[in-house]
């Protein structure tokens, strides 16, 4: 008999016994045939909803990846003065998507959400990049639309609802820097707010919380165990969170050199389920090693479809990127079932 990897879904693996993830793992050594990974739970996200195609982090940018069919909406959350959880990729207004009443974008940096009720927040449109910038150049197919207005979490919980999609799931990113503590709530004060919101809204069990802030996804595991944790990570350039030799203030006193320099391990020990690294940091070896483990690896942020193929020909369990209709496009190529559409309009 064939020695055979099994690795279970990265939807199913975090709600799976151990004892029930060895009989699945039984059954195929049983039947003596290999399974390299179930595509029918190939995990397709939207990045910030898919912001080559629609404003980033909006109704309208959920709206259309619901509409053509995706696993995972990908989403960033950040915390008003109000204590109010909106939808963000960046911890203060971005200059180059948000205007004023008059449609002036604002000046740089940007005030943070933090020092912002959300009425205030609620003025600004984000509904067209800034004409001119390196963002307009890098989307330049994106659908503007103008008077969209910043989005509060519950706002997508009640699009998904209003979409009838029973399946897709939630990916959301808390926006916390620990070098920069004065843009965001504490970590315990951001998860609380948080879980509360999923709580009141009983969208627990549609989510995962992802973050580079480590502190962050500690607190959920303690406080919310059974919501999956997704440990984002970058090992270079500029904005490289990781050592593989240290702790850094990113990995809540994980140190990858005390697991062998190996990520997998590391966030393995920290309670992981869930390793989103970026795509260019991974190799095979990366990606058997978490499966040995019992981590899903789903990688951040793929656009050109060379890359999409490749990463799909190297086992990664899902993919993150902006181009969610190129993804599909590729995945079914590949023979990767996919999800079906919901339409629904903001």
């Amino acid at each position: 008999m064939k020695p055979v990897l099994v690795v279970i879904g990265p939807f199913l693996r975090p709600f799976l016994s151990p004892s029930l993830m060895a009989a699945i793992a039984f059954c195929f050594l049983f039947n003596g045939e290999a399974m390299a990974f179930d595509h029918a739970t190939f995990d397709i996200e939207a990045h910030r909803g898919g912001r080559a195609l629609f404003p980033e982090n909006t109704l309208q940018s959920f709206a259309n990846a619901l509409s053509m069919g995706v696993n995972t909406l990908e989403l960033d959350i950040g915390v008003t003065q109000d204590g109010v959880v909106i939808v963000s990729h960046e911890r203060k207004l971005n200059p180059d998507l948000a205007r004023n009443a008059d449609g002036i974008y604002v000046t740089p940096p940007g005030t943070p959400f933090i020092r912002l009720r959300f009425d205030e927040v609620r003025k600004y449109d984000v509904g067209q990049i800034r004409p001119g910038s390196a963002y307009a150049a890098q989307f330049p197919d994106q659908h503007a639309v103008p008077g969209t207005p910043i989005p509060k979490l519950s706002e997508v919980f009640a699009l998904v609802r209003k979409s009838g999609d029973d399946r897709v799931r939630l990916n959301i990113e808390t926006k916390i820097d620990p070098n920069h503590p004065d843009e965001s709530p504490d970590p315990q004060r951001f998860v609380t707010l948080l879980l509360d919101l999923l709580a009141a809204d009983k969208f627990s069990d549609r989510v995962m919380v992802q973050s580079f802030d480590w502190r962050t996804l500690q607190l959920v595991q303690q406080q919310a165990p059974s919501i999956p944790t997704v440990y984002l990570t970058q090992q270079k350039g500029l904005g490289a969170t990781i050592s593989l030799d240290k702790a850094t203030e990113w990995t809540a006193g994980f140190n990858p050199g005390e697991y062998g320099k190996s990520l997998p391990r590391t966030i393995k020990a920290a309670g992981g389920a869930i390793w989103s690294p970026y795509f260019g940091d991974v190799d095979p070896d990366l990606i058997s090693e978490s499966h040995r483990l019992g981590l899903a690896v789903v990688v951040w942020t793929v656009n050109k479809p060379e890359d999409i193929a490749r990463m799909i020909d190297t086992g990664v369990d899902g993919i993150i990127s902006d181009r969610p209709d190129l993804l599909r496009r590729i995945a079914g190529e590949k023979g990767i079932a996919l999800p079906k559409g919901s339409p629904v309009s903001p």
